[in-house]
């Protein structure tokens, strides 16, 4: 029998749910490949603390018992390593949930949210998810631009999204652009710093957003522990915000959103500083090669202050982004396409193991030169 179901006769969606485009992850493999080496997705090649790991396997005892329902432990570690009252701090699934909790929270439909050209792409999708509409900022030299940001500000603006180092840029705002942003606000904008990658900046006039936070009623900063505590399995992230906000996602947020592994881990991996440090190092020296022989191959390179290059192919015949993407890939080396980030003839390649940056360095010096 012929099945004559149509859309009416299952449950729809709210309006606009089918308008979001899905995210999309890097690829995390070659197939056919013996060797891969996976450059797409900013995991540090140095994997996380062993201090994490050994907490992690000691959290499996108990697994059949519900987490802390609040993360002390962990808002305790992150409180303790950043000098913060715990309180301020709200623990989550990754930053990605955090964000969509920002978003949930503050975003009613009719209102606005603002975030920049090459932004993350999930600040669209909460924005959209939340019923809101987002409204985009051009950037210069792919940078955020502080003026075009507040020039479009309206009555309905209620958030601006900053990405700061910008993923998949890894340009940055110095810190006195960031506080002439803030002032430029409403105070019932709530200006959102997204420092996923501030522990690899190594700048004098940068600040992850702390301090800002910490004298503002209308700020919050979000972090990661999946880039420089490489545990990106794991899902977590953190916000510190101002008490008010951090009330208001409590009511909306689930009741046991960090697992307690995730717990364990993260609280361990924040208080190991030497296997932090060791991470911020290898970044230091690799990102600094990398700059300078992909430049010299002839790449125009983006001045990145993350743990990743943002790569930009010659227009000309078999040198386009999606030709070496091809060509790497079939050599067990991953980077990732960033179309959707509005460079369509450009890759972002992590900063890999030693093996992993002569390798694809190699490997780029073939393709350009065949």
């Amino acid at each position: 029998m012929m099945n004559t179901t149509t859309a009416v006769d299952r449950p729809q969606p709210k309006p606009g749910v089918m308008d979001i485009a899905a995210y999309v992850p890097g690829k995390d493999g070659a197939p056919g490949v013996a060797k891969v080496f996976k450059l797409s997705s900013n995991e540090t090649p140095l994997g996380p603390s062993p201090a994490a790991i050994a907490a992690f396997q000691e959290a499996g005892r108990n697994l059949a018992l519900y987490p802390d329902g609040s993360a002390h432990v962990l808002k305790a570690a992150i409180a303790a390593a950043h000098g913060l009252n715990p309180d301020n701090i709200l623990a989550g699934n990754g930053s990605d949930e955090l964000l969509g909790l920002v978003a949930a929270t503050f975003l009613a439909p009719g209102d606005e949210a603002i975030f920049t050209e090459h932004g993350f792409l999930v600040y669209k999708i909460q924005i959209l998810a939340a019923g809101a509409t987002p409204v985009v900022a051009p950037e210069t030299g792919c940078t955020a631009n502080v003026d075009a940001i507040l020039e479009r500000v309206t009555e309905r603006t209620k958030i601006v999204f900053l990405a700061n180092p910008n993923n998949p840029t890894g340009t940055y705002l110095p810190v006195e652009e960031v506080r002439r942003l803030h002032a430029g606000l409403r105070r019932d904008i709530l200006l959102v710093l997204d420092a996923a990658y501030a522990e690899y900046v190594r700048r004098n006039d940068y600040e992850a957003g702390i301090e800002l936070v910490s004298s503002s009623q209308n700020v919050v900063m979000t972090r990661t522990f999946s880039k420089i505590h490489g545990l990106a399995g794991l899902r977590i992230g953190w916000l510190y915000g101002p008490a008010a906000a951090i009330d208001a996602m409590n009511r909306v947020r689930g009741p046991f959103n960090v697992n307690s592994a995730a717990i364990a881990a993260g609280a361990a991996a924040i208080r190991d500083r030497a296997h932090v440090e060791m991470a911020v190092a290898h970044n230091d020296e690799w990102l600094g090669w990398l700059t300078g022989e992909l430049s010299g191959l002839g790449l125009t390179v983006t001045p990145s202050v993350g743990n990743f290059l943002l790569l930009h192919f010659p227009d000309a015949p078999g040198k386009s982004a999606a030709e070496a993407d091809a060509f790497l890939t079939a050599r067990g080396y991953v980077l990732r396409r960033v179309t959707g980030y509005g460079f369509p003839n450009a890759l972002r390649l992590t900063v890999g193991s030693e093996e992993a940056n002569r390798g694809v360095t190699a490997a780029l010096a073939e393709f350009l030169g065949r």
